[in-house]
């Protein structure tokens, strides 16, 4: 999606605003709130993942040129795993949870987790499924009816589960809406009583701005620049080994990829030498040829990281073919905060070194950007570990890996400031889809409540005032 979403026309098309209403309809009449029926649906996401998974595995590479097994690894079965958390722990989490007695009210209380309503989930392009389905097992756990827009920069993957979602899951209650630009300006138009976009920071803010009229809560999963930093004291080989995996997955187009590398100068060229073996190890010597190395999502995308690899310092890779939508596995050294690949998320196969004198100027880089989605900490020392948790802010952090925070149910995954704005995974992903309704019930007893009643007499007002 672009800024184009502001220009768009705001009524929303018959279609559209049908299906729409056909799910309120399905919310108000109470169906999504029995816990049997969240199992119900739960279980057939479950099955349409497992029966389809060829076919999901195949539109997700025509779209991305992912592996097969790695379409699997990275985007069902995160899901998967989502759904038996949520089974396991469906009744613990949406029950009542009694308060204290409340003596001086005589009173007995309780917060009651309600579904919000009808919510809108808007996908990215990069994790088709997983990015859809992750918030939406959650939202549907929590008893909400569920509208599901996939991206259309992923329009294989769109299609198959356009055709799937409604053959498994609940019509009533839960709807596909496929489209671009003008029908993600449609829904937006709409009220809702919950928004959760995974994207980029431009539309991220549309999404706000149109959510603001109705007073809509947002949930906010955006990006940015990952930083890196690799301390002297860091053991380079597994460093380099978890950098590859991170960067390189999904051909970098991962919204907590690392996306720069800060060191000393020392450390530099031993980096990229550990790099380029690490990253021969896992693609070949012609990444191109390899089968476990994917392609970027289009051609403007190929472009734009093309764009950023001219005039750069090429230690290995930077080859690209834009018909090809090819960029080789790309290291760039001695690159400076100023130059063009640092002025933006790089959402790509490039990985710019940075050279710093220390610690202290390695944080003062990430501070003078905005608060990242993710951070690493490569470090076989204490101190600097320190030093980046008390000094910078950001959504994540891991140390000495990268990534795999974010397959860690009770580590709530999310942004901060320009990175985003709230969080899910896990039990959080329920309580973001949820209110939590304050109930009070007056037990039988004495009502202290008397005690403040008019008229206000002197010995009335001496008692208030005695608090």
């Amino acid at each position: 999606m672009t800024t184009e979403l502001m220009s768009q026309p705001t009524g929303a098309s018959s279609a559209i605003a049908d299906r729409v209403a056909r799910v309120r309809a399905g919310f108000a009449s109470g169906i999504t709130r029995p816990l049997e029926w969240r199992r119900r649906q739960l279980d057939a996401v479950e099955r349409m993942l497992r029966e389809h998974h060829d076919e999901l595995e195949q539109a997700i590479f025509a779209d991305l040129g992912k592996p097969p097994v790695e379409g699997y690894m990275t985007e069902l079965g995160p899901v998967l795993t989502e759904i038996g958390i949520m089974r396991k722990h469906l009744a613990k989490w949406t029950r009542r949870r009694k308060v204290p007695f409340i003596p001086f009210l005589w009173s007995k209380g309780f917060i009651q987790r309600e579904p919000l309503g009808t919510v809108l989930i808007i996908a990215p392009w990069n994790y088709p499924v997983d990015l859809l389905f992750m918030p939406a097992v959650g939202a549907i756990a929590a008893g909400d009816a569920v509208v599901l827009k996939p991206s259309e920069l992923a329009p294989a993957t769109s299609a198959v589960l356009a055709e799937l979602v409604p053959r498994y899951l609940d019509p009533r209650a839960i709807a596909v809406v496929e489209g671009g630009v003008p029908e993600t300006t449609e829904l937006l138009a709409m009220k809702w009583d919950h928004v959760f976009y995974t994207g980029n920071g431009v539309v991220g803010r549309i999404v706000m701005e149109a959510a603001s009229k109705h007073l809509t809560p947002v949930t906010l999963e955006l990006g940015g620049k990952s930083p890196v930093w690799v301390d002297p004291s860091a053991n380079l080989e597994d460093t380099a080994n978890w950098l590859t995996w991170g960067k390189f997955l999904n051909t970098g187009q991962t919204c907590v990829a690392p996306d720069y590398v800060m060191t000393t100068p020392e450390v530099q060229p031993r980096l990229i030498a550990a790099l380029t073996a690490e990253i021969e190890r896992f693609y070949g010597a012609d990444p191109r040829r390899s089968p476990d190395y994917g392609r970027i999502v289009n051609r403007r995308h190929t472009d734009r990281l093309a764009g950023l690899i001219a005039g750069a310092d090429v230690a290995l890779g930077g080859e690209v073919e834009p018909e090809e939508r090819y960029v080789a596995p790309t290291i760039l050294r001695d690159v400076a905060a100023t130059d063009p690949v640092m002025q933006q998320e790089i959402f790509g196969p490039v990985l710019p070194i940075v050279p710093v004198a220390g610690v202290d100027e390695a944080i003062e880089q990430v501070n003078a950007g905005d608060k990242p989605l993710a951070m690493y900490v490569f470090s076989e020392a204490d101190a600097p570990v320190e030093a980046f948790l008390e000094r910078t802010s950001s959504g994540s952090v891991a140390i000495n890996a990268s990534m795999i925070q974010l397959g860690v149910d009770s580590l709530p995954f999310g942004g901060v400031g320009a990175s985003g704005m709230g969080s899910y995974h896990g039990e959080k992903t329920i309580e973001i889809f949820s209110h939590n309704r304050s109930v009070l019930r007056k037990a039988k007893g004495p009502n202290f409540v008397k005690l403040t009643e008019p008229p206000y007499t002197p010995k009335v007002v001496k008692r208030l005032r005695s608090v």
